[in-house]
């Protein structure tokens, strides 16, 4: 696989090097992560038409991007697979906010079978799927859960896509056109060895807060424990509620208890009423608990040694971090540390406001795709 990334706002510059590279490396797919204060979906699509016209691609804006130099911003980041070693299926759901689980499923199995369609048999330990969802659709819940119930044993990783915390709008694109409130699902089929994997670095207290009064279409919450929203957190976690920031909410996330493991429901901004937007789906009478990070460098290397030692090696690693991770980090200073460690082991990605992991649509999680070295599938 290749790796390019540019800080450049120039659309045809990039699209000619990637074209470029995809030649060279005899690549006919990309997935492509931008930030939209660089360059926009739209003319980075008709460049891409220009100069890679026989290219497939996928791809979404950012709130942040892993490039081959580590953590960034502003920037556009492609990734490019051969043909020699995978072969790609995508669809794009458009109009998700009207879209039924049934309509979703139905892409799911057309995309199977073109994706069966496209050569020999195809194992299906030899496929995994990747999802991008608009993150401000208030959808990924049920589009996520209708895409694993249709993949069957097939493994579902993905990023919601940002607008680098403007919370205005965010644009997905394949080589069939860009649009927004919808979904690009990609069906990856790859004679190389891979590991699914996610982590997240946090440690629930014992300190609780009760849904009182919310509005679930829209993820807001309105009162916690019988209290304004805002107020009763701020109180939790000993700041003044006219300071909380996304700073704020990156080092003091929320978790609930599902199933015996707890798994984040980041709070995304502030309203001047005092009620809190989630980044996840949120209703009355959940038990949310104060929890608090821990150890994000050390709890991330060990994920990463782990899925290196299950492969034999890796060569590189597709990731979609939580954009409240890489806020925590700054906030904690430990933001140079996070980048080197994402340059040493190869990966690339982008910084997203969710990450889908099999069933689930989570926050403040790092879930990613290790593609394990070539020998090591011979």
């Amino acid at each position: 696989m290749s790796v390019l990334a540019t800080d450049v706002a120039d659309a045809d510059a990039f699209a000619s090097t990637v074209a470029a590279a995809a030649e060279d490396s005899d690549s006919g797919f990309a997935l492509i992560f931008f930030s939209q204060s660089l360059i926009r979906a739209q003319p980075l699509a008709a460049a891409l038409a220009r100069r890679a016209p026989g290219l497939r691609y996928a791809g979404c804006s950012t709130a942040g991007e892993i490039t081959p130099d580590g953590l960034a911003e502003g920037q556009a980041v492609a990734i490019l697979f051969p043909r020699a070693s995978f072969t790609v299926a995508t669809t794009m759901v458009r109009r998700l906010s009207a879209s039924g689980v049934d309509a979703i499923a139905g892409e799911v199995e057309r995309l199977k079978q073109r994706l069966s369609g496209d050569g020999a048999t195809i194992r299906s330990d030899q496929v995994f799927a990747l999802c991008f969802v608009d993150g401000l659709s208030y959808a990924e819940e049920a589009l996520t859960s209708a895409i694993h119930w249709s993949l069957d044993d097939i493994p579902l990783i993905g990023g919601s896509a940002g607008d680098d915390l403007k919370f205005e709008t965010t644009a997905l694109f394949t080589e069939n056109g860009a649009d927004t409130d919808c979904a690009v699902i990609v069906l990856v089929a790859t004679s190389l060895p891979f590991q699914v994997f996610k982590t997240e670095n946090f440690v629930p207290t014992g300190d609780k807060l009760v849904v009182t009064a919310s509005d679930p279409d829209h993820r807001i919450v309105r009162e916690f424990n019988a209290a304004p929203a805002a107020e009763e957190y701020a109180a939790a976690i000993g700041l003044d509620p006219g300071s909380l920031t996304p700073m704020s909410f990156a080092s003091h996330p929320v978790v609930v208890r599902v199933g015996g493991e707890y798994y984040c429901r980041s709070i995304q901004k502030v309203h001047p009423d005092g009620s809190l937007s989630f980044f996840c789906a949120i209703d009355d009478g959940i038990v949310l608990t104060i929890a608090q990070p821990k150890g994000m460098v050390e709890s991330t290397r060990a994920a990463l040694k782990a899925v290196d030692e299950k492969l034999g090696g890796t060569d590189v690693i597709l990731g979609f971090d939580c954009v409240l991770r890489r806020l925590d980090a700054q906030n904690r200073q430990v933001f140079r540390d996070m980048s080197e460690l994402y340059r040493e082991n190869n990966v690339v990605g982008f910084g997203t406001y969710g990450e889908q992991y099999r069933s689930m649509h989570l926050n403040q999680t790092f879930t990613g795709i290790a593609f394990g070295r070539r020998q090591a599938a011979e």
